[in-house]
Formats: C-alpha cells, structure tokens, sequence
C-alpha cells in the first residue's frame, strides 16, 4: 500500500478548488488512491449482475408458486443467517488479513451463482413436461449467496479507511452511491429484459460472467493485515464489538433509524404481483420500477457535491428518512387509487398501464435519492468515528442492518399485502417510518446530554 503522505498531497490539490462552488460529485477518491478506483470500478460491474440476479430470483420463485409471500420468504430464511454472517464476517475482518477474506468470500458468492444457473435451468427443463421444479433448492442457495455477500460486504467496507484518508471518507461513500445507482438502475432494467427474452437462465448466466471484475479489483488489493496487537478469532471477539456498540450512541442510533426504514419502507417484494395485475407488464415492470429507485439513488449521488460541507450529520439522516417515509406513503397512496381505477393490465410492454408506472415510479425515484443522502451520512459516521480495530465488526453490523432490515421488510410487505391488500404495506409503513424516526432522534439523548441530531463530523465521536 503506497504512504499515506502521498494520499495527501493529492487531497490537498484537489479540496483546493473552489470548495464552495462544488454541485457534482467529487472524484478525488478515484485519483488518491488506484486501489479504491480498482475497487469501486470493479464492484460496480460484478454489482449489476448481482442485482440482475435478486429481480431474476423474485421472478423463479413468482413463476413457481404464484405468491408474494413465497417471493418475500427468500428474504424472512436468509434473515437470521445473514445476522451470524455480519457478525462473525465482521469479526473475521478485524482479525485476519481483509484482502483475503474478500477473497473467500467472494469466491462463495460466484459458486452459489452458479448454482443458481443450474436450478434455472433445470425448472426450464420441468416447465417443458408440465411442471416446475422444487422450490425449496432456491431457498438455499440464494442463502448461502446471502450469507458470502453479508461477509464480502462488511470486510469491503471496512477497508476503505485503509486505502483512503480520512477527509475522503464522505466523498468515497458518495461514489459508493453511484456504483449502488448503477448496480440497481442497469441490473433490474436488465434482468427484465433478459427474464422477458433469452429466460432466467442465462439471466443468471451473465451474473456469473459479469463476477470477473468485481473480483480482479478485490485481486489486486495490496495486503491488509490487522493493524495493532494480535488476536485470536471467536465469539469474545464478536461479544467486543457489540459492547462497543453500547458504548456508540450515535452509531447505534444510525442503525436503528435505518431498520424502521428498511422494515417498514420497502416495496419491492411488492412488484411481481404489480407487474401482473395493477400496472402490468410482468417482468418489464418489475425491472422499471426497481431501476426507478436506482436513477433516484444515482442522482442524489451524482449531485453529492456539498455532502462535503455538511457538518450535522445526524439532522442530516433524520431529515432525509423523513422525506423517505413521505414518498412510501405517497407509492402507498397511488397503488390504492389506480387498484380502484378500472384499467386493462396484461404481460408485455402493450399491456402496461402507463399512468401507474409513471407515479409508482417517481415515488421510488424520491426513495431511492432521499435514502442515498441518508446512506452517505450514516457510512460516514460509522467509518470515521470508531477506529480501525472495530471498523469490521461495525461493518459487519451495518451490513447486517443494510440488508437484514430490507429482508424483515419483504416478510412485513408480503404478510401485509397477502392479509390485506398491495396498497397496505407501502401507505402504513411510510407513516410509521415518518413517526418513528422524528421521535426517537429527538428524545434518545447520550450520556452528554446530546441528541442524534446534534452529531457534528467535524469532532466525530461514535
């Protein structure tokens, strides 16, 4: 890994330029440091075939059972694994030298792919005599592919801080955005496309292939052992890290916000059945309004020029979880008005009830924006404020957070829309969010006496 010096003196250029003035998003991290460029290039690719591959598994599983619930399940089994993995995978990270773990981990992920391809193939090869294959195979595997992500994620994440320096975290977490907003606008639109044309199969094909160069950036990481004295890996080390958490009224309350927003907030196990009944579509729909959400997420990221001069970090994700919670309610509200609206809804792009896929779409475009700006604060605030030592294990929760929160909410949205109605999940769960979020960030007060709110990165304590 070059000096840290040199990380410097290509910061200093470049925070020199006009500060002040700054709309788009600042690349300094890219030109500071070839590693993280590597890094980020190479994810944002292997990204889009990963999240090709979370819209293809929704569409098999639809296809086989003709449920929401069964879509929303892929999320509900792999919950409590995903929890083992951050925790531990985080712990790993702490311990062990974290280019290898992303390693391992990674290579875990492309087999379950693979796999995926295989199941794919063989229902393809069922639905010609007549039927469907097992259902339970899906299950498993999207499982194990969870569980290697969780822990590719967190150890991904907590080397950031090691190939950067510190006044970069915030404008490296906003290109982070970016990859994130391309991954979901180009993978969803295109899994849609392909689920529609070639089939799942080779849906899950591409994914494989398009692995290569997220893994080639993890490849040429240089060695990141464990900085300080050595321990040994095991439970004390995972019991540490969450002590610390206790300790970390901020860092708790950053999580904490985000589950009530990913639990109550999320609509995409949602969009099978709007696909097939309320806007139409199938596939094609499914793919638009999930790359709705990723044009808003990329936006938001591409215009992060000011995150830098952003100092209330905690008044920041409160407001922007606020506005999340506003267009939930707002996808809520349109999904009841159109479901009363008499309209013809059917496969294809001919079939498309157009009015419903313009406003469902801009509500996931207002999602997607605010929830970014809250994602690049909250980043921010856990990578700067706790130290080297402890940044795999709090990633490691985060991650568990990040992608534990959406599965909790595709078991409340699947639940609620099978007991009640599509419109339900979304028009509750976004008044709740906007409830929640504005009490707890104003009454849970640190032993200094400090809110959330108050949370200032210029003296960034956890």
């Amino acid at each position: 890994m070059p000096p840290r010096a040199s990380y410097t003196c290509a910061v200093t250029e470049t925070d020199t330029a006009a500060p002040r003035q700054r709309r788009l998003v600042d690349l300094a991290p890219l030109k500071a440091s070839p590693a993280f460029a590597r890094l980020w290039i190479g994810g944002a690719i292997a990204g889009i075939g990963s999240q090709m591959s979370i819209v293809a598994v929704g569409l098999q599983i639809y296809a086989i059972t003709n449920s929401t619930f069964a879509v929303g399940l892929v999320g509900g089994i792999a919950l409590i694994p995903m929890i083992i993995a951050g925790l531990w995978g985080g712990m790993l990270a702490d311990v062990f030298d974290r280019r290898r773990i992303l390693i391992i981990a990674s290579l875990t992920a492309w087999a379950s792919t693979l796999a995926l391809v295989a199941l794919s193939t063989w229902d393809a090869i069922a639905q010609d005599s007549g039927g469907h294959a097992a259902v339970w195979p899906f299950y498993l595997v999207t499982t194990v592919n969870a569980v290697a992500a969780t822990i590719a994620g967190a150890t991904r994440s907590s080397v950031v801080p090691r190939i950067l320096p510190p006044e970069l975290i915030s404008r490296a977490t906003a290109l982070n955005g970016i990859s994130i907003g391309m991954m979901v606008t180009v993978g969803p639109a295109l899994a849609g496309v392909l689920a529609a044309t070639v089939g799942l199969p080779w849906t899950f094909a591409i994914d494989a292939v398009l692995f290569t160069a997220g893994f080639l950036g993890i490849w040429m990481l240089p060695s990141l052992p464990r900085l300080g004295e050595r321990v040994s890996a095991g439970w004390g080390q995972v019991r540490e890290g969450l002590a610390f958490l206790k300790r970390a009224p901020n860092i708790r309350m950053s999580f904490i916000v985000d589950i009530i927003a990913m639990t109550f907030g999320r609509p995409l196990v949602l969009f099978p059945a709007l696909g097939a009944t309320v806007v139409g579509g199938g596939p094609l729909t499914v793919g638009a309004l999930t790359a709705a959400g990723a044009v808003g997420t990329l936006l938001a990221s591409v215009f992060s020029g000011p995150v830098g001069r952003v100092h209330r970090h905690g008044l920041a994700v409160s407001r922007a979880i606020a506005v999340y919670g506003a267009f939930v309610t707002l996808f809520g509200i349109a999904v009841l008005i159109m479901m009363r609206i008499p309209h013809e809804a059917s496969e294809g792009w001919s079939g498309i009830y157009w009015p419903a896929l313009v406003i469902l779409g801009l509500a996931m475009a207002g999602m997607g924006a605010s929830d970014e700006i809250s994602a690049i604060f909250r980043q921010t605030m856990t990578l700067k404020a706790a130290p080297d030592e402890m940044r795999g294990r709090l990633q490691g929760i985060f991650i568990v957070v990040v992608t534990g929160g959406p599965r909790l909410g595709d078991m409340y949205a699947g639940i609620l829309a099978s007991a009640v109605a599509l419109w339900c999940p979304p028009l509750f769960g976004g008044l709740l969010i906007i409830c929640l979020v504005g009490i707890i960030t104003r009454v849970t007060r640190s032993r200094t006496g400090q809110t959330f709110r108050d949370y200032d990165d210029r003296s960034p304590t956890p």
